[in-house]
């Protein structure tokens, strides 16, 4: 009775339940999301993040705030202690620990063992390693799955030889799997085979995704939700030939249906987890073994510990790896690395078969293998090169308008008073990109505009501005889409 739980699922009353008994004193410890770290406790001494990379804790709707900044700002202010935890912490956080503590990378499987290098002196906390998994079990093997091999040799299903093989023994074993691809959906886009005519949302211009299967099938947009029947014939040119194409969650479940009919399965993303309850309700069916494969979105990656769980499928480990961001090959290391580690968490053991149609990419070489230290290394001497964070900060002004003539010459406005500042000022370490518009141009019929700065302390630049209306301000964003 000394446990309080607060997210976002909770009813009004349940949720203004926790917070009242929070405010007496009569909870010791809130667990929750992002919103629990504003529970009234009224003697706070220890705050902890459990799996602090998560992009979820970045609030992106009014109001915008980042969890992780405001846990060590509130931390400060109580007196308490903040622990933030991850396997695959972000560089700039890892970076900024002291003391540089000796600390050895021991990847299995004839991975590659160094030591991490030289971090930075800003002391931002203490790093606190845990080398090794309980019971010093090692991590699962990772076998990697060049795809481009299995559509030369015939094989055009979404699984490889490998992976089936892999599902059939585990099955016959009586244990379990899991199945991850970060889309979902049936298919992620539909075109015209004809006249080439992509359906995309009009509101925000991206591809429509199918969500069930065929004529009955829904398309959805995935930004803005707006949905529509797919259509018989193309809506450009009228041809009858119009497909769905690529691979979503409802797919693989489909297939892993088809191939398996026995198996039971159990699909957990977005689409399957909007009521009350159903997380919880889908782990513990899967916890309890009734269900066989787990097929899922990014909530996969989450921290899980399923003992009967001796096999962990990636059917795409693409997905996000080539965004025009310079963090995309950080998230995806994360996410891959840790649904990963979802595989062999018992005495049973285990093994990953990771898919890509880019095995040689660095992030699936160093994900293979488990291998932190690795891309920490090799990442940090890309964004050196690059002059990103660590080595620079960023801040991301952006601009939306429904008229995108306006939004357009708002940017260019506000990018020649910023230049003009810059040379004013002699901001010479200071750099400005853009303005452009952003990789999502178009979000719920509003077209978006950007401006990057890049400097040691761009935002020292904007206290000597007064920004126009309608402009957002990030500093230190987590991503530039």
């Amino acid at each position: 009775g000394q446990v309080g739980l607060l997210h976002s699922k909770l009813s009004e009353g349940e949720r203004y339940d926790t917070w009242r008994r929070a405010r007496a004193g009569q909870l010791k410890v809130v667990i929750g999301a992002r919103s629990a770290l504003f529970a009234p406790l009224p003697n706070i001494k220890l705050i902890v993040l459990d799996e602090f990379h998560d992009g979820s804790y970045h609030q992106t709707q009014p109001p915008f705030y980042d969890a992780v900044r405001a846990a060590q700002a509130y931390a400060e202010i109580c007196g308490a202690v903040c622990i933030l935890g991850s396997a695959t912490p972000p560089i700039e956080y890892f970076y900024g620990a002291s003391p540089p503590l000796p600390y050895r990378a021991s990847p299995p499987n004839g991975g590659r063992t160094g030591s991490f290098p030289p971090r930075g002196k800003a002391g931002k906390g203490a790093l606190l390693a845990l080398p090794n998994r309980i019971a010093d079990r090692d991590l699962p093997p990772v076998d990697v799955i060049d795809m481009r091999a299995e559509l030369r040799t015939g094989n055009t299903s979404i699984f490889s030889r490998a992976l089936r093989e892999a599902l059939a023994e585990t099955l016959a074993r009586g244990e379990q799997a899991i199945l991850f691809l970060n889309r979902r959906g049936s298919a992620t886009y539909v075109f015209c085979r004809d006249c080439g005519h992509t359906l995309k949302c009009p509101r925000c211009e991206t591809p429509l995704t199918l969500h069930g299967a065929g004529g009955r099938g829904q398309l959805l947009c995935h930004r803005c939700n707006y949905t529509r029947k797919m259509p018989q014939k193309c809506p450009s040119c009228g041809s009858r030939k119009i497909r769905a194409y690529g691979l979503g969650s409802e797919k693989v479940e489909a297939e892993v249906n088809a191939l398996f009919p026995a198996a039971r399965t159990l699909r957990w993303d977005y689409d399957t987890t909007r009521t009350k309850d159903a997380h919880e309700l889908i782990l513990s069916h899967f916890s309890a073994h009734r269900a066989d494969v787990l097929v899922g979105t990014q909530m996969l990656a989450k921290g899980l510990d399923l003992p009967l769980v001796t096999l962990v499928g990636v059917v795409l480990a693409d997905v996000g790896l080539n965004l025009p961001d310079p963090f995309a090959a950080e998230r995806v290391f994360q996410t891959l690395t840790q649904v990963a580690g979802r595989a062999g968490r018992s005495a049973r053991g285990g093994r990953v078969v990771l898919q890509s149609f880019e095995p040689e990419h660095y992030v699936v070489q160093f994900a293979s293998k488990h291998d932190y230290a690795g891309f920490y290394a090799h990442e940090l001497e890309q964004r050196r090169r690059l002059g990103y964070p660590p080595f620079a900060k960023l801040v991301r002004l952006e601009y939306r308008d429904r008229n995108p003539a306006k939004a357009e010459e708002s940017a260019n406005q506000l990018a020649a008073e910023i230049k003009q500042l810059l040379t004013t000022n002699n901001y010479r370490q200071t750099t400005i990109i853009g303005p452009v518009p952003a990789f999502f141009s178009k979000v719920d019929g509003a077209y978006r505009w950007q401006i990057i700065l890049r400097g040691p302390e761009p935002e020292t630049l904007l206290r000597d501005m007064s920004l126009p209306r309608g402009w957002r301000v990030e500093v230190e964003p987590v991503s530039l889409l």
